[in-house]
């Protein structure tokens, strides 16, 4: 896995991008639920910087069941905010980041599609830039993920922890191409629209794991690039939402090698005996969807 491109955000200009990106529409995504505090001030950064100066040409946050402002403060700061669940067929999937992600493909324009984590506290332009760098540059990049510091409670290098204890170790007993991941679970990365459109979209907090491999899969190794954006941090979750979003992580990957029997779901047992019903499953991929959709009109 030593072959991975690596790249640094700074050895991207804005200006060599502009030039780069031609008529190409660039759309960013946000999957969000309950990130009012963070939100506004992301959305203004692409809206006021991004936006004019030619790079992004549309904001769209995909509010996944919000209980706060969330979709107000997004909209205030000029995104185009949809709700989860209401672009495509719910099916009773519920709440998720899979489907936001899922149903934020389905209703962006972008022939380049930038996912954005909603919770980040030090978000700035280089984020866009530097994950945006290899597609524009690059035609043989396909899909682009993040790497960077992430400090927990101000210790370098600390965050990250369901990573570390789970993914990375996953990744190198399951699956040895991917190894060289720095963070498999980034919220933050950059694909092509024809690539994403070929694969399924994990329901929940296992759809990063799961892209990695199946696109992998597909399309090899090669179509990958990885960009260091320097220091990430953000809102540190309590254990007891890390154990569930580590348990959709783990049943992604054991899905994957057919360790499990398809069930749409995962139930975590907590030692209180409390059941927490982990839902797993798949969205199609959306060429699939339109496909069926196209074939629908017709009939």
């Amino acid at each position: 896995m030593s072959g991975l491109r690596r790249y640094h955000h700074s050895d991207f200009t804005l200006a060599e991008l502009l030039e780069a990106k031609g008529d190409t529409v660039v759309s960013v995504c946000l999957p969000a639920r309950d990130e009012e505090a963070t939100i506004g001030a992301i959305v203004a950064t692409l809206v006021e910087e991004l936006i004019p100066a030619g790079l992004v040409d549309e904001v769209l946050v995909i509010d996944d069941g919000s209980s706060d402002a969330t979709a107000e403060a997004a909209r205030a700061a000029g995104a185009k905010v949809l709700r989860a669940g209401t672009l495509l067929e719910d099916r009773g999937w519920g709440a998720g980041k899979g489907r936001a992600m899922w149903e934020g493909l389905f209703a962006a324009s972008g022939d380049v599609l930038v996912y954005l984590d909603a919770d980040v506290c030090n978000f700035g332009g280089h984020f866009v830039v530097g994950l945006l760098g290899p597609l524009l540059t690059d035609a043989d990049i396909g899909f682009v993920k993040a790497f960077y510091d992430r400090p927990l409670d101000g210790r370098p290098e600390e965050g990250g922890r369901v990573t570390e204890l789970l993914a990375r170790p996953v990744l190198s007993t399951l699956f040895p191409h991917l190894a060289g991941v720095v963070q498999p679970l980034a919220g933050e990365c950059a694909a092509r629209r024809d690539v994403l459109e070929q694969l399924p979209f994990t329901h929940g907090y296992g759809v990063e794991l799961g892209l990695l491999v199946d696109l992998a899969e597909r399309f090899g190794t090669g179509l990958l690039a990885q960009v260091d954006l320097g220091t990430r941090t953000h809102r540190n979750r309590p254990l007891s939402e890390l154990s569930a979003q580590a348990t959709a992580v783990l049943r992604a990957a054991l899905d994957r090698v057919g360790a499990t029997a398809g069930a749409d779901h995962a139930v975590l047992e907590r030692p209180s005996g409390e059941l927490v019903v982990v839902r797993t499953g798949l969205h199609p991929p959306l060429a699939e969807v339109r496909a069926g959709l196209a074939a629908e009109q017709t009939a």
